[in-house]
């Protein structure tokens, strides 16, 4: 990808990575990634807002051949995916230095092993001068790291959010527009990295939204030409209302906890309920994280496995617990033959959901008439606390 104009003097740099389908060993990425770097030059200095992914280092590196003065780095975030090239850029010019904040300057000297004399570290609201424009960096403690900080260029009313407002979007296009698809990779980039940081991501949307920026210029996916959008949907994503919705991951090795969940499901339909199953033997974690969104009541369905969960089950249980979602309700439906401890086990994976847990229902072998009694007033009973909330 050749350097792309968005302003004078303002160039988006960085690589888009088509193909990269696993970030972190862990999440996936559907419509692959990109890694965004900006150039910024002022009529006295140079400014280089993040950098790449090591993998696609050469990309940016032969981007900036005709760049002849790099002044500062600006790391946002110490993350590899930003910051892995920052001893590459600084081979190709020494004389520039880092600009981070003080927790950022201890991350980057333990991950990339960089010289204490090339850092500069800045307070939050301080700015730097390149000649015609400053650079002003405004604190962000996690929205996904602690040490996280974003820039504002006032002069051009460009907001530089790194990881914060961004998507795992691969995409030719500079801008998001309105689309809708740049909205649901969105989601999932808030669901899969940011959820946990809900109520600290609500105090740094207050510190950022009064400033006056015309673009949103995050470090992964599409600038947002409209920044409105995405503002509006974490507001939404954030917040701690949910909405009428019940999601049900399960696990089922003979049928019986499958036959449960279909029962789940008929019968929250009925009652009005929105329902999403999840298969864990072949569900997208990221779909299940962009569930969890907006859940109200999470109703984990499993089959027994010598006495516990069906591991698939244990790991989603852990996914939920560790991503923190806004559920206000939780249930457990599932099967066992000689003995089971499930709902101790699920229970016990699930500390940081602050949910009132409803009446689970068990069956031992195949599902009979009065378990499949139980599904259904289960149901009723996620309708009544729907109800209570005035979602339904």
């Amino acid at each position: 990808m050749q350097p792309r104009k968005i302003r004078d003097g303002i160039h988006l740099m960085g690589a888009i990575d088509w193909d990269r389908r696993l970030f972190d060993a862990l999440i996936p990425l559907p419509d692959g990634t990109s890694y965004n770097a900006y150039l910024v030059k002022g009529s006295e200095k140079t400014a280089l807002l993040d950098t790449v992914d090591p993998s696609v280092s050469k990309v940016l590196l032969a981007q900036l051949e005709d760049v002849q003065r790099i002044d500062y780095i600006i790391s946002h975030h110490a993350e590899q995916d930003h910051s892995g090239s920052i001893g590459l850029v600084l081979d190709r010019f020494p004389d520039a230095k880092v600009i981070a904040t003080p927790k950022g300057k201890t991350y980057l000297i333990d991950l990339l092993h960089l010289p204490e004399d090339v850092f500069i570290t800045v307070d939050d609201g301080e700015s730097i001068s390149l000649g015609d424009r400053k650079l002003k960096f405004i604190h962000t403690p996690w929205v996904h790291w602690p040490e996280t900080m974003v820039t504002y260029l006032p002069e051009e009313r460009i907001l530089f959010t790194c990881d914060f407002l961004g998507s795992h979007y691969a995409t030719s296009e500079m801008y998001t527009g309105n689309r809708p698809e740049v909205r649901v990779a969105a989601k999932r980039y808030f669901a899969e990295i940011m959820m946990p940081f809900r109520t600290t991501i609500k105090k740094n949307l207050q510190k950022i939204e009064d400033l006056p920026f015309e673009m949103i210029a995050p470090s992964h996916g599409p600038i947002h030409d409209q920044p409105r959008h995405i503002l509006s949907a974490y507001h939404e994503w954030s917040s701690d209302q949910p909405h009428n919705l019940a999601i049900i991951p399960y696990a089922t090795m003979h049928g019986s906890t499958g036959e449960m969940v279909e029962r789940l499901v008929n019968a929250l339909v009925q009652q009005g309920v929105k329902v999403e199953p999840f298969n864990m033997a072949v569900t997208d974690i990221g779909d299940l994280a962009m569930a969890l969104v907006d859940a109200a009541t999470i109703v984990i369905g499993t089959s027994t496995v010598l006495t516990g969960a069906h591991p698939n089950i244990v790991y989603a249980a852990y996914l939920a617990n560790a991503l923190r979602p806004k559920a206000r309700f939780a249930s457990l439906i599932g099967s066992y033959n000689w003995a089971t401890k499930v709902v101790d086990q699920i229970t016990g994976l699930i500390p940081n959901l602050k949910v009132e847990v409803l009446e689970p229902v068990l069956c031992k072998g195949m599902p009979r008439e009065d378990d499949l009694l139980a599904v259904d007033q289960l149901a009723a009973s996620i309708a009544d606390k729907h109800r209570e909330l005035k979602l339904l």
